[in-house]
């Protein structure tokens, strides 16, 4: 559970949902501004329209990615980012192909490390 593997891993993935919950926020100009066309820019209309939704998912993905970079809580952390990603990637999957490597990144880490810590969730199959 504690290879350096894992621990790479798990930094990886925390450091990349900090920097996306922190630029759903405060919108970080760092890299130049992805452009969301047709039925994706609707989507992403209607949710930042809500006023709260985006905030919420960048709150989230903000703890989520302290949670891993700190080694707390690691475990309920890759619990919480499951349905996260899955919508990530389903998002990028219908509606913003362009962005898909990253979703499936996303998904890739988070299922190899949620592998790594499978003895925490087998009772949950019990």
């Amino acid at each position: 559970m504690n290879s350096t593997f894992t621990k790479i891993l798990r930094i990886i993935l925390g450091l990349g949902l900090l920097f996306f919950g922190l630029s759903k926020l405060i919108h970080l100009n760092i890299m130049p501004p992805h452009i969301y066309t047709g039925e994706a820019a609707i989507f992403i209309d209607s949710l930042s329209n809500t006023g709260y939704i985006l905030k919420v998912i960048g709150i989230f993905e903000i703890f989520i990615g302290l949670l891993l970079l700190f080694n707390k809580w690691v475990s309920f952390a890759l619990l919480l980012l499951a349905p996260i990603s899955v919508n990530i990637l389903l998002f990028h999957m219908f509606l913003d192909i362009p962005g898909l490597i990253i979703a499936v990144v996303v998904v890739f880490l988070n299922t190899i490390l949620i592998y790594k810590h499978w003895k925490v969730y087998r009772p949950l199959f019990n």
